[in-house]
């Protein structure tokens, strides 16, 4: 009876041991495909100049329609709890 209950113990810690592994190894792949910046020669000029590279974002939010959306959803009517 002993061993089976260690035979199972072994099992159940090889399986999750394995489980572990595959799922560190489809991590650090997935963080590995990501494609790397593109850094050209004036991002290079501009690092040795300035010892560091500054990146614009994607899209600059725009405050404008930010601040549209913000009162539109405070404007709307909500409607009243019902009372029980």
């Amino acid at each position: 009876m002993g061993a089976l209950i260690w035979f199972t113990f072994w099992s159940i810690l090889t399986v999750l041991v394995i489980a572990a592994c595959i799922l560190v190894y489809v991590r650090r792949r997935a963080s590995f495909s990501r494609p790397a910046p593109h850094v050209d020669d004036d991002a290079v000029r501009a690092i040795v100049e300035t010892g560091a590279l500054s990146v614009e974002e994607d899209e600059p939010l725009d405050m404008r329609e930010i601040e549209a959306e913000e009162e539109r959803f405070w404007r709307e009517t909500w409607d009243e709890p019902e009372e029980v």
